[in-house]
C-alpha cells in the first residue's frame, strides 16, 4: 500500500512549499542590495550584476536539471538544488569581494533552477487532466513565498544587519527544501486520467533534442519570449514611470492603510501576478490553450496602451498596472502545459525546462526599453510592447493552433502503425 503523501495532490503541495522557499533567492534580493552598497561602498551597478548572474543562471541551466528528473526522479535533484539554494546565500553572508558575490550568484541560481525546473516538470507529470491548473499552483508557489517572507527578511536586515538575514534564512530555506525533498517520488498518474477533449495532446514522447528539431517548437519559442519581453520591458519599468510621472510617492488608501502609491501598486500588481497563474491555467486546460492566449495577449496589449493614455490618473495607473500583471504572469503556466501535450509528458522536465530558457532570453532584451525610453518619453515602450504581445496573440490563435494539430495529428497517426 502506498503512503498518504504519494498521492499526487500533496506531492503538488510539497512542490508548491519548495518553489516558495525558493522564491526568496529571486524576490527579496532587492531588500539586501542597499545594505551591501552602505556597508561595501561597492557600485550599484556592480552589485545588480549578480542578481543578472543569478537569472541567467537559473533560467538556462533548467534544461540540464530537467534531464536529470526525467533520468533519476525529482528526490535528488531537489536535494542537490537544496544545498546549492542554502550554499549560495550562506556564500552572499560572508561575501567581502564582487568575485565572491558573482560567484555566489551562480551557486545560488543552480539551486533555484533545480526546485523550479523538478517542480514544474512534476506537476506536469502528475496532472494530465489538469496540467495548466498544476502548472500554474506550481509557478504561484514561486511568488506567494516571497510575499510571506519579506517582511520578517526586512525586519532582520534592520535588527542584525544583512548578513545575519543571508545566513539565517539561507540556512532554514536550504534545510526545509532538503526536508521536503525526501518526500518527494516518481510521479505515476492515476490510470485512465487525461486531459479534456479540446485539449491536444500527443501519444508520441519527443526527448528534447527531438524536440528542439521541430519548427513548432522555434514557434513557441518565439512567441513565449516576445511575450515576456513585452511584459518584462514594461513590468521593469514601472518603479521608473511612476516617477518620471511624479506618482510614486504619492499617498494612496486602500482598506484604510495608506502606502505610497508605487508600494501599493508593485503589492497589488505581485498577487495579480501570482493569482492569474493557476486561473489561466485552469482555463486553458477547459478552453484550449491557443484559445486562453488570444485573450491574455490582447488583454496584455490593450492594457499597456490604457496605462499609457490614462496612467497619468493615479488610480488609473494602479489598475492598468494590475491589468499588464494580470495578463502576463500566466506565461509561466500556459507555456509548460502547451509543451507538455505537443511533446510529451516522460520527457515533460527537460522539455519544459528547455522551453523555459525564453525567459533568459526575453530578459537580455529588457534593456531595450531603457534605449526606447532615454528620451524621457514612455510612449514608445508601450506602443512596442502593445504591437508585440498583439501580435503574439494572432500568432497564437491563427498560426501555432492550426500548426499544432496537424503535428499531434500526424504524429498520433504515425504512432499508431
Amino acid at each position: 500500500m502506498s503512503k498518504p503523501w504519494h498521492n499526487r495532490w500533496a506531492q503538488l503541495v510539497f512542490g508548491i512549499i519548495c518553489m516558495g522557499l525558493v522564491a526568496n533567492l529571486q524576490y527579496a534580493w532587492t531588500l539586501f542590495v542597499n545594505p551591501i552598497q552602505i556597508k561595501t561602498g561597492w557600485a550599484l551597478s556592480a552589485i545588480q550584476l549578480s542578481f543578472s548572474i543569478f537569472i541567467v543562471v537559473e533560467t538556462w541551466l533548467v534544461p540540464v536539471e530537467g534531464w536529470m528528473v526525467d533520468k533519476f526522479g525529482p528526490r535528488i535533484v531537489i536535494l542537490i538544488g537544496s544545498v546549492f539554494a542554502a550554499a549560495g546565500w550562506v556564500m552572499d553572508s560572508y561575501a567581502t569581494s564582487l568575485e565572491m558575490l558573482y560567484a555566489a550568484a551562480v551557486v545560488a541560481g543552480i539551486g533555484a533552477g533545480c526546485v523550479y525546473g523538478t517542480c514544474v516538470g512534476n506537476a506536469l507529470k502528475w496532472f494530465p487532466d489538469k496540467r495548466g491548473l498544476a502548472a500554474g499552483l506550481t509557478a504561484a508557489g514561486f511568488g506567494a513565498g516571497a510575499a510571506i517572507t519579506v517582511i520578517p527578511i526586512g525586519n532582520m536586515i534592520l535588527a542584525d544587519g544583512y548578513e545575519h538575514a543571508f545566513l539565517f534564512f539561507g540556512l532554514a530555506q536550504g534545510a526545509l527544501i532538503f526536508l521536503l525533498a525526501l518526500l518527494m517520488t516518481k510521479p505515476t498518474p492515476p490510470k485512465g486520467v487525461q486531459a479534456a477533449p479540446r485539449i491536444v495532446t500527443t501519444k508520441v514522447d519527443y526527448t528534447s533534442g527531438q524536440m528542439i528539431k521541430k519548427p513548432l517548437f522555434w514557434l513557441i519559442y518565439v512567441i513565449f519570449v516576445v511575450v515576456a519581453a513585452g511584459g518584462l520591458m514594461v513590468t521593469a519599468q514601472i518603479g521608473p514611470i511612476a516617477k518620471d510621472w511624479g506618482l510614486a510617492k504619492l499617498p494612496m488608501i486602500l482598506f484604510g492603510t495608506t502606502l505610497p502609491l508605487l508600494t501599493m501598486t508593485l503589492s497589488i500588481d505581485n498577487l495579480c501576478n501570482g493569482f492569474t497563474r493557476p486561473l489561466c491555467g485552469f482555463i486553458s486546460d477547459r478552453f484550449g490553450r491557443e484559445n486562453t492566449m488570444f485573450f491574455v495577449f490582447f488583454g496584455e496589449g490593450l492594457s499597456m496602451l490604457g496605462l499609457m493614455h490614462f496612467g497619468h490618473d493615479p488610480y488609473a495607473f494602479m489598475t492598468f498596472a494590475a491589468l499588464i500583471f494580470l495578463f502576463w504572469g500566466e506565461i509561466f503556466s500556459i507555456f509548460p502545459a502547451i509543451c507538455a501535450d505537443t511533446f510529451g509528458v516522460k520527457n515533460a522536465a527537460g522539455n519544459a525546462g528547455t522551453l523555459y530558457t525564453a525567459k533568459g532570453t526575453a530578459s537580455l532584451l529588457v534593456p531595450l526599453a531603457s534605449v526606447l525610453s532615454s528620451t524621457g518619453d514612455w510612449n514608445t515602450v508601450f506602443v512596442a510592447g502593445a504591437i508585440v504581445t498583439i501580435t503574439a496573440a494572432f500568432a497564437a490563435k491563427f498560426i501555432l493552433a492550426p500548426a499544432r494539430k496537424r503535428f499531434i495529428e500526424e504524429a498520433n497517426k504515425n504512432a499508431g502503425h
